[in-house]
């Protein structure tokens, strides 16, 4: 079983990065935290306990609202076994970030789960 210790971050697509980015820091104090991908147009914006990556998305058709959440968890090197034994999609494999790794798992639902090995991959 995976063990899962807290909610890690919720991935955003927004229609304007920046106002997107002055309305959460202004309202609840947060501070960017990285400027995740420049040619993405993406940053992480939040305090110690909360996280959200937002990312801009451009054209009247992209899907604007969560685009998926993540969830720390305790066991990760056991993720992709226990994964693998129940069947569940993981549609990327292990994705190495700078500091820290995880994986994408997807739901009955079609909802995309971040499973990460540190908190806000160690931002």
């Amino acid at each position: 079983m995976i063990q899962a210790l807290q909610l890690d971050h919720i991935n955003m697509a927004v229609h304007s990065l920046e106002e997107s980015v002055k309305f959460y820091c202004k309202l609840f104090d947060f501070e960017v935290k990285k400027n995740q991908r420049p040619k993405h147009n993406s940053m992480i914006v939040g305090n110690e306990h909360i996280k959200l990556c937002l990312y801009e998305t451009e054209g009247a058709g992209d899907r604007r609202g969560i685009d998926h959440f993540g969830i720390h968890v305790k066991n990760f090197d056991q993720v992709v076994e226990i994964c693998e034994k129940m069947g569940v999609p993981m549609p990327y494999g292990v994705v190495k970030w700078e500091k820290s790794r995880s994986v994408y798992i997807v739901d009955p639902n079609g909802y995309e789960i971040e499973l990460t090995e540190f908190v806000g991959g160690r931002l």
